[in-house]
């Protein structure tokens, strides 16, 4: 995932409206956006490679999410596991928010840079881990964006993003005119762009909000709602070249809701 913007207001009906693009090889293998058979509480995409997930939620009432962080200037860790596992990580880990500070105090060095994203309704976590060091942040109420730096870095793509994103909370739905702000496949001046050490080539093909390449590209566009007694989920996919792959909804009922 490499682009995620949203919404966050506790205490609220809908605390969380988050839109978010994973970018990815297309060769790379891929379970559309459902329940999980080994971990049923479990609804998101899957990497049917290393097993994780870029994006997903659990009926317990958590979501995480992760982006990579890039920065070709700085030497990472040699084989490192799969960032992937750490949503899943999150989302299962009987006391996640003492596994989050934990893994922002020494878990994390074993792994490439990463953003992780964890929200339980009441606290939205955000754990950057980059060049110059780790950081656990408690996110606070608003619109924010993230990509491959830390949060709400003004990168082009992500201002556009957010401000989209922004306008399209003002409409009833608001779906349609955010798939259209993740869907934007404009550049930006190379002037504009952040230098992360992958060349102003590279920059400008990563640059839009939604990638088009025929090896590399947006995979899966995912829109969330998170309502009081639910968590309502849609992802968008595509192929090379950006061709639509499909869609998938799933409305997930969260425990807390079934009990009351």
């Amino acid at each position: 995932m490499c682009l995620i913007v949203f919404d966050w207001r506790p205490g609220s009906d809908t605390p969380l409206r988050l839109a978010a693009n994973r970018d990815e090889t297309h060769a790379r293998p891929t379970q559309a956006l459902g329940t999980w058979p080994d971990a049923p509480t479990l609804v998101g995409g899957r990497d049917l490679r290393a097993g994780g997930t870029w994006l997903a939620a659990s009926q317990t009432g958590r979501l995480a999410a992760v982006t990579n962080v890039r920065n070709a200037h700085a030497a990472a860790p040699s084989s490192p596991p799969s960032r992937g596992a750490l949503p899943y990580r999150a989302l299962t880990h009987e006391a996640p928010l003492a596994w989050l500070e934990t893994l922002a105090t020494s878990e994390a060095q074993a792994y490439d840079w990463f953003n992780l994203l964890y929200c339980d309704g009441v606290t939205l976590v955000h754990v950057h881990h980059g060049p110059t060091g780790t950081t656990l942040t408690r996110v606070s109420p608003g619109v924010h964006g993230l990509s491959n730096a830390t949060l709400d870095t003004p990168w082009p793509k992500v201002i556009r993003a957010r401000d989209g994103f922004e306008h399209a909370l003002t409409q009833t739905p608001w779906q349609a005119l955010a798939l259209d702000t993740m869907h934007d496949t404009r550049s930006a001046p190379t002037s504009d762009l952040p230098d992360t050490g992958v060349g102003m080539d590279m920059e400008s093909f990563l640059a839009p909000i939604f990638i088009r390449g025929q090896r590399y590209g947006t995979r899966a566009t995912t829109l969330v709602e998170w309502r009081s007694a639910s968590i309502e989920l849609q992802e968008s996919r595509f192929g090379p070249n950006g061709v639509p792959h499909g869609n998938h909804r799933h409305s997930l009922t969260l425990a807390d809701a079934t009990q009351a």
